[in-house]
């Protein structure tokens, strides 16, 4: 797909189309600073207790009392190094023989450094998940000076790779940002069919890393024998904080490594003790938990707004941008579009955000990797705070009529959005 629903072309790089209000990286920034001040003025007023973490994501550093003396670089570098690498490569499936870990700043780092080491200017690249790859596989790719082409899924990809013999590297996703999952079968496929050909592997298994063994029953990526796997550890089930953890053949490792502190790109050492705790506090339970609680969120939007407005993936539940732009402009009696449909749930995150304190992932990602309005993975203990499943799904509810209200003024667009006016130059 390269359109939406409405016939908007999506963005370079992006699978929805940038609008007249949000239409860059940079608009995204100033969105995400204006929900910084509403966090801050609602817990200045209301308490600690009136913001609700529902993104789904734990980007918090937990560490204990005790090792927060051990938190510098060199001091926690030679202590934890080779626990760390002893719990990353049992969490991703690897060899000790065969394989080597290293912590990146982040995800998006993990596959930025991959793409630089593994990939040449002009080389062709292919990327394969069960919708479309990430912004930030795309965006890797392209730092590389490389020729990339998305496909979607296994036939998809079996048609391609079967009339090239010039793709240099696979970028295989399990768990696409749509959150539907490849299948096990597919999986070992893809790689076989990539080996056949030549191809190096990449594994970018963000969530996939623990959400296919413990939903699914799969198996752990290196386990598949690709080259190199990158997981977050603010994901579904470890505890964070925000970094990237990266295996694979250790000479690719070593490369990665030191490319990686060359540009600045590795994990501060100090944190190393958070990775530790993180990775052994990890239980599948825990995965398994989360998805069941984000059914029930699912079950009440279905009851309150229309099952058919309702998309549903085997772990997640999302509004998709379209269907909160069209129910939003028919509660505030509009036949226009006045704004695209990532900008219609730029607009209800924001809603939620002001109106109940609801932090969705909406605001995790700059730019977000889908238009949708996410809900995926959600703690029981953050929703029973907030109510229950019914409350959340009302609170939706009530914002989507409020939105209406909202589209018919480009001057509140722009300010509920961007919390400012200086957008409507590009609105008129």
């Amino acid at each position: 797909m390269s359109e939406d629903r409405f016939g908007n072309p999506f963005a370079p790089g992006l699978a929805y189309a940038r609008g007249r209000f949000v239409s860059s990286t940079a608009d995204d920034m100033t969105k995400l600073r204006v929900a910084g001040i509403i966090m801050k003025e609602r817990r200045e007023r209301l308490g600690p207790d009136a913001l609700y973490l529902l993104s789904g994501l734990e980007r918090s550093l937990r560490v204990d009392p005790s090792e927060l003396e051990l938190m510098d670089d060199e001091i926690a570098s030679a202590l934890y190094f080779d626990e760390v690498r002893q719990l990353g490569l049992e969490h991703l499936g690897g060899d000790p023989d065969k394989h080597d870990v290293v912590v990146l700043n982040r995800l998006t780092a993990a596959l930025l450094v991959s793409a630089d080491v593994m990939i040449n200017q002009d080389e062709e690249v292919i990327g394969v998940s069960p919708r479309y790859s990430h912004p930030a596989v795309v965006r890797a790719v392209a730092h590389a000076r490389a020729r990339f082409r998305d496909v979607q899924g296994l036939p998809d990809f079996k048609s391609v790779m079967a009339d090239t013999d010039r793709v240099s590297t696979v970028f295989l996703t399990r768990l696409a940002v749509s959150y539907e999952i490849l299948g096990e079968g597919e999986l070992r496929e893809i790689v076989r069919v990539a080996r056949e050909k030549g191809a190096q592997l990449v594994v970018d298994d963000a969530g996939g890393a623990r959400v296919g063994p413990a939903v699914f029953g799969q198996s752990k990526p290196l386990e598949w024998g690709v080259d190199v796997c990158a997981t977050g550890l603010d994901k579904y089930g470890t505890s964070g904080p925000r970094l990237g953890l990266l295996a694979g053949r250790k000479d690719l490792v070593e490369r990665i490594r030191v490319r990686a502190f060359e540009m600045g790109l590795e994990a501060r050492q100090m944190l190393y003790p958070a990775v530790v705790r993180s990775l052994k506090g990890y239980d599948p339970a825990r995965v398994r938990e989360l998805v069941a609680t984000t059914k029930s969120v699912a079950a009440a939007l279905k009851k309150r707004i229309a099952a058919d407005r309702i998309f549903e993936t085997p772990v997640t539940v999302q509004l998709r941008g379209e269907d909160i732009l069209e129910l939003a402009m028919a509660r505030g009696g509009l036949t226009n579009m006045p704004v695209v449909p990532y900008e219609a749930t730029a607009g209800l995150a924001m809603l939620l955000l002001r109106d109940y304190g609801i932090i969705t992932v909406h605001f995790a990602g700059i730019p977000p990797g889908t238009s949708a309005l996410l809900i995926k993975f959600v703690p029981p203990e953050t929703l029973s705070r907030l109510g229950g499943a019914e409350r959340f799904a009302d609170a939706i509810d009530e914002c989507i009529g409020r939105l209406g209200a909202v589209l018919r003024s480009p001057e509140e667009i722009s300010s509920l959005i961007l919390g400012r006016a200086d957008a409507l130059g590009r609105a008129a």
